[in-house]
């Protein structure tokens, strides 16, 4: 049987190589529809959080308000988002996901992920899924965001 040590550097490999593998693709889905690798994940902050100003995005990313207006501009461009007033403060910007879009361009090319995601958690019983819920909620909080490093 395995040592605790053992166990923990198996799971932190494990999470290395499935995070790569996530990145990875993301990255192809999001060159079919011609998207960069910011762009992507831009669009993965909105559907997170729901609408965000640009200075938000640029918080979450760690990318300059230039490289953030130029990513906004392109997700625009291709209908995936729009800027909406701050009905708070109209002299901010939200942008907003275009959920028609991202149900039309991108949903379709997640779809099988997704059905291979759900058949494998679907094995698992309800203690169990609750663990890996809690396990991940734990990883994301310690996880740096990117301004951090």
């Amino acid at each position: 049987m395995s040592t605790r040590q053992e166990l923990s550097a198996e799971l932190q490999e494990r999470m290395i190589r499935f995070i790569a593998d996530v990145i990875l693709f993301n990255h192809a889905v999001s060159a079919k529809v011609g998207l960069g690798a910011s762009d992507s994940q831009f669009m993965t902050l909105l559907q997170s959080y729901g609408p965000l100003t640009p200075r938000q995005l640029s918080e979450h990313t760690g990318l300059t308000s230039g490289t953030v207006t130029g990513v906004i501009d392109r997700l625009e461009s291709l209908g995936l988002i729009t800027r909406q007033p701050d009905p708070t403060d109209r002299r901010k910007v939200l942008v907003t996901p275009s959920l028609e879009a991202i149900q039309e361009k991108l949903a379709p090319l997640y779809a099988e992920q997704g059905a291979r995601m759900q058949a494998m958690l679907s094995t698992r019983t309800d203690e169990e899924l609750r663990i890996i819920s809690t396990f991940l909620a734990d990883a994301m909080t310690s996880a740096q965001p990117p301004n951090a490093i």
